[in-house]
């Protein structure tokens, strides 16, 4: 058991870092958003309509959680053509 709470314990660890392997806030918003907007998708799935959040509020947290994983990918490409040109000078 202690050995499966290690290795999960790794694999969020490894999740919310960068390819430095220090701890990406980018990565932990985006991860939050997205667990919130789904659960609140799933609620709103079996509430009533007069209580669902407004539109503009659930697409903004979709444009967040997409922004931070989205920039989060382009620092993993900009990183690594950086260590490129570094390499080849």
């Amino acid at each position: 058991m202690k050995k499966l709470f290690s290795s999960f314990k790794d694999w969020v660890k490894g999740l919310f870092s960068d390819e430095k392997g220090t701890a990406s806030s980018k990565r932990f918003v985006g991860v939050v958003c997205a667990l919130t907007l789904c659960v609140t998708l799933y609620h709103n799935s079996f509430s009533d309509q007069n209580i669902a959040p407004a539109d503009g509020l659930i697409d903004a947290v979709a444009l967040l959680a997409f922004g931070c994983l989205g920039l989060t990918s382009v620092d993993k490409f900009v990183a690594n053509k950086n260590n490129n040109n570094n390499t080849t000078v």
